[in-house]
């Protein structure tokens, strides 16, 4: 009994989860049954989730308000929340220490007993591991779907699971070691959040991670960044919207009619689907791309296609009035979003895109914005901290103006709109100045156009 207690007492470790919220609940609930001394730490005063951490481990304990570095530098451990930079100073200074550091999704692939496919990029990811998940549960499969999206993947695990489904982000990625999962892919890469990496392709270096111990990959050849840096042991499938090549899902042509395919095969007439423009057909490539790696039947992957109606606040259909379509896209928080929302909905578009865009922009490069608003945009209305680049990149393109509100900038909006335009919310930036977030964001508009 003594040997025992003493091989408990040696092998305890001290592990300080950092940061709250969702992720840090999720870890907490994790690692509490564990045989180690367990506590939270986030800089906020009141993080969403104290008060439920209090009520579900009144035993762990917490520091809220600040870092504190000697608790850290102490630690064997430090479990990373995704919304905590890896640059922070006191976690540095933990990591000179030899404190081991990583985060939940590094804890989640240790114990995961089923396949595991991994969705990352800058766009088009909680749309693509939604119909993956749903193609998996028209097949009848026990999936977990979430991780960056809704529900965290700790708090997915269960011992019936067939397939795991994670999107993952570039913060979360930075914390992960090896997720060796059976799939993954990174749809695309545009600049987004250059207020945490000094350079885009320290964004990249990020989401490449998500190759480590992969043994498959699916590559989009519309994207040359999708490709793995090193990709020798992996096995490859591609697709794309450009021609069609044998064994690459694609977007064909025949009798007049374009259809999604693999190879020369045509599978399902586009006109079948419920979602519209090009970047939502690259998304279903992508899914059935990656169905394919699993062996999910071909039949629950196309009825899950046909009956898939897209996810809120991602070029979302809100109303017509007067022949005026208002198009919720509050989701598009990076200027590659907005650019590709623009260009598809553009192309299908009688009429031009009186575009609604402004908030914090995370010091990201507007200026692919410019061509494709000079093609298909008739004006911008401009809200949020900065307004002000925006009308400084418009300038000499399109007209604009700045609304000190969301309801402001749709009024004025409505007013320059004629029939066969589109009112298109697609902000390009974080939605914090304003709003609670992008829901928030999306919810208000919406709320103000069934006001017209």
């Amino acid at each position: 009994m003594k040997t025992h207690m003493t091989q408990n007492i040696i092998t305890r470790k001290k592990i300080v989860i950092v940061g709250l919220g969702k992720t840090g609940l999720s870890c907490a609930r994790h690692l509490h049954q564990s045989n180690n001394e367990i506590m939270v730490m986030d800089s906020r005063p009141t993080p969403p989730g104290v008060a439920d951490l209090k009520e579900l481990f009144p035993a762990v304990k917490f520091v809220l308000g600040a870092f504190d570095k000697d608790i850290l530098c102490q630690a064997d451990e430090i479990i990373l929340s995704p919304g905590v930079p890896l640059s922070n100073g006191a976690i540095q200074e933990a990591k000179k220490k030899g404190v081991k550091v990583r985060g939940d999704i590094d804890l989640f692939a240790e114990v995961a007993n089923a396949p595991i496919i991994a969705i990352t990029g800058s766009n088009g990811k909680s749309t693509v591991t939604t119909l993956l998940g749903d193609m998996a549960k028209q097949a009848g499969w026990d999936v977990g779907v979430g991780g960056n999206l809704g529900v965290p993947a700790l708090d997915l695990l269960a011992n019936e699971r067939q397939l795991y489904i994670l999107e993952l982000s570039s913060f979360q990625l930075e914390t992960t070691e090896k997720l060796a999962a059976h799939s993954a892919i990174i749809l695309n890469i545009s600049e987004d959040h250059m207020d945490r990496y000094p350079e885009k392709i320290s964004y990249l270096q990020a989401k490449q991670r998500i190759f480590r111990g992969a043994k498959h990959v699916v590559v989009n050849d519309d994207e040359v960044l999708s490709n793995p840096v090193a990709a020798s042991v992996m096995k490859l499938t591609h697709f794309g919207l450009g021609d069609a090549e044998q064994s690459t899902f694609s977007v064909i042509e025949a009798s007049g009619e374009r259809y999604l395919a693999k190879g020369y095969d045509t599978l399902l007439n586009i006109k079948e689907l419920k979602v519209k423009g090009e970047h939502n057909l690259s998304n279903c490539l992508a899914a059935m791309a990656l169905a394919s790696t699993v062996g999910l039947s071909q039949d629950a992957v196309l009825g899950a296609l046909r009956t898939f109606e897209g996810l809120a606040h991602r070029c979302q259909f809100v109303r017509k009035i007067n022949g005026i379509e208002f198009i919720n896209d509050s989701k598009a928080t990076n200027p590659g979003a907005v650019a590709t929302a623009i260009n598809s909905l553009g192309k299908s578009c009688s009429g031009k895109i009186i575009l609604i865009a402004g908030g914090e922009s995370k010091q990201a490069d507007l200026s692919p914005l410019k061509k494709v608003m000079n093609q298909f945009g008739k004006s911008a209305v401009l809200i949020g901290s900065d307004a002000d680049l925006f009308v400084e990149i418009f300038k000499g393109i399109i007209s604009n103006t700045k609304a000190s509100t969301l309801a402001a900038a749709l009024v004025e909006a409505y007013q320059q709109a004629k029939e066969g335009d589109i009112v298109l919310l697609s902000p390009a930036c974080a939605s914090f100045d304003m709003f609670e977030n992008y829901e928030h964001r999306g919810d208000m508009f919406i709320e103000e156009v069934l006001k017209l």
